[in-house]
């Protein structure tokens, strides 16, 4: 059975070396005129079988594989591409995970792990940075196998210090994991690579691991078919002399130039015919003016450019199928995937992103921290996302949450000239992190003007030899047990009795307007007298209307201020048993 190479996606936090191992892959082979050297594509590198053969040789020997290689996803400015769709799942079919061994997991490689399990993609992890290991010796480009061999025996004891810890983390996270070289079952653990993108140490053991993998697990899924041409909209760019242009990962079949071909957009699909399949020439063939090389035909999977007689509306991470006739049931296929299946609810926010599997990840992350969504699309934020947004009814649902998208400074004016708050970032955890604090300042803004206008829970204890003046009024210490206190609120005691009003609050020679838990301050009220009304030790409660308590039992109250609000309700409720209900 014929199997092309598995499309492979590189993620993890930033930093960790992403484009370093990228770099460390292609080496100084990329575009040279040798056969079976590594050749970098339209957002992608391709890595034959011949060149595995020829790093894992001492690692395999005469062993040899089915898979004819593997073709590494590299576009920039992507998050991660194992977002981007195919098959209704996720078009990478395999991924590599990049952890620093010193940083370790991060809030980032954990937003990559949740991505990976929501799109069921086997990966593997690259522990990254093993060459900053204290004392250890590097041998560019050697297997991590034979590297090991030589370090002394401190540095390999730092080494599994720190290898045992990410072990231990990502245990925590659900994820069993170990080195490749000691897993008896691949279905159970995920391999652990240990490498430096830096000096190309493990690069070898990476690669094999990934093929051996893809040999032996996902065999059936990399059958070779010989149909129509299925793939995945990577980048839509405008190219000097091509016009707009299509980066395409043809990840199934065959493609031709004069295909008709159907474009996945926000609605139905876009039939047109393939008037270009570009492919980028080698250094030593390229003219500064031509880049690329026209091809007739394609075999997946690989990378390219495409020029189509019409391109208007397709959106990036759309799928592109190569149809047998006008009524080939594609159609109905492609609306089906190009259909973004995102919960929305009658109040929310409004989320966009670059690509429909970056907006379906967004929207997962969003789901998980209870932000409601009523709004979603695909593409660069217009005015009217904008104009639509701040019609929504509720003020705090008059938010964009833009995920790897550049907003231009027109737009961002236009939002803050109508009242809509812009969150922009590419990385999706930072920004519902940003929302988050951004809805938590406004919410306790909102609850400052609230508490300024009635009585929330509160109580204070009056100290012992803090009685300044008797009465009229009388002054005296306390120290605020729970909530916040301020002047003009009404008190009343434990057993439900009038406690007076305060005046006024004082820290020494200042006037207070108000004071928090755990201050202690001196408090003028009024209508008591100490030693009749209230004494020393006395616990005395703020005074709150039955007509607010709903209301009240609906803020975001802390602990004490909770506990507080029932110790009053039972006091109210020893005369009134259904006070406040």
């Amino acid at each position: 059975m014929a199997i092309r190479q598995p499309v492979v996606s590189v993620l993890g936090h930033v930093d960790h070396g992403k484009t370093k191992l990228l770099d460390a892959i292609r080496g100084t082979s990329i575009q040279s005129a040798e056969a079976g050297a590594i050749t970098q594509h339209i957002g992608a590198t391709e890595v034959p079988i011949e060149y595995i053969y020829k790093a894992c040789g001492p690692l395999i020997g005469k062993k040899k594989f089915s898979v004819p290689g593997l073709l590494f996803i590299d576009t920039p400015g992507h998050h991660s591409f194992i977002t981007l769709r195919a098959r209704g799942g996720s078009l990478a079919d395999i991924a590599v995970l990049v952890i620093d061994i010193r940083e370790g997991i991060m809030p980032q490689t954990v937003e990559s792990i949740k991505i990976l399990k929501q799109y069921k993609t086997p990966y593997v992890i690259a522990l990254n940075k093993i060459d900053t290991v204290q004392g250890w010796i590097s041998g560019a480009n050697k297997p991590f196998a034979l590297s090991e061999k030589i370090q002394q025996k401190h540095t390999i004891a730092a080494f599994n210090e720190k290898l045992y810890s990410i072990i231990g983390d990502l245990s925590a996270h659900g994820i069993s994991a170990d080195r490749y070289d000691r897993i008896d079952d691949f279905t159970k653990a995920v391999a652990l690579v240990p490498i430096s993108a830096k000096e190309g140490i493990g690069i070898p053991d990476l690669l094999l691991v990934l093929i051996g993998l893809a040999q032996r697990f996902l065999e059936s899924q990399l059958k070779k078919v010989e149909g129509p041409g299925k793939g995945t909209i990577l980048e839509i760019k405008e190219e000097k002399g091509l016009g707009k242009t299509l980066d395409v990962i043809l990840y199934d079949g065959i493609m031709r130039r004069g295909d008709t071909v159907a474009l996945g957009t926000k609605n139905s699909p876009i039939i047109t015919k393939i008037k270009a399949i570009l492919k980028p020439k080698l250094l030593t063939q390229r003219d500064i003016k031509d880049k690329f090389e026209s091809v007739k035909e394609l075999h997946a999977a690989a990378s390219v450019k495409l020029s189509c007689q019409n391109m208007e509306g397709v959106i990036v991470g759309a799928p592109i199928r190569i149809m047998n006739n006008e009524n080939d049931p594609i159609i109905e296929e492609m609306t089906e995937e190009s259909s973004i299946k995102i919960e929305v609810q009658d109040q929310g926010i409004t989320i966009k992103a670059d690509a429909i599997g970056s907006l379906e990840a967004l929207a997962y992350e969003a789901k998980a921290a209870k932000i409601p969504i009523k709004k979603y699309s695909v593409g660069e934020i217009s005015r009217r996302d904008i104009v639509e947004t701040a019609a929504f009814t509720d003020p705090m649902s008059r938010v964009l949450l833009a995920f790897n998208i550049d907003i231009s400074k027109e737009i961002e004016t236009e939002a803050t000239s109508i009242g809509v708050k812009l969150f922009s970032n590419q990385i999706i955890y930072r920004l519902i992190e940003e929302y988050q604090e951004w809805l938590k300042d406004v919410k306790k803004a909102k609850e400052d003007d609230q508490r300024t206008g009635m009585a929330f829970p509160a109580k204070f204890t009056i100290l012992p030899n803090c009685v300044f003046h008797m009465a009229k009024p009388a002054i005296i210490g306390v120290r605020v047990t729970a909530g916040k206190i301020r002047a003009n609120l009404g008190l009343i005691k434990f057993d439900g009795s009038d406690a007076g009003k305060i005046r006024s609050i004082r820290d020494g020679e200042e006037v207070l307007k108000s004071a928090s838990q755990g201050d202690e301050v001196a408090v003028a009220i009024d209508g008591v007298t100490v030693g009749r009304q209230i004494n020393v030790e006395d616990t005395i409660y703020v005074e709150l209307l039955e007509s607010n308590i709903k209301k009240i039992q609906e803020t975001d109250l802390s602990e004490d201020e909770k506990i507080c609000l029932q110790e009053y309700l039972s006091i109210k409720r020893r005369q009134d048993r259904f006070w406040g209900m």
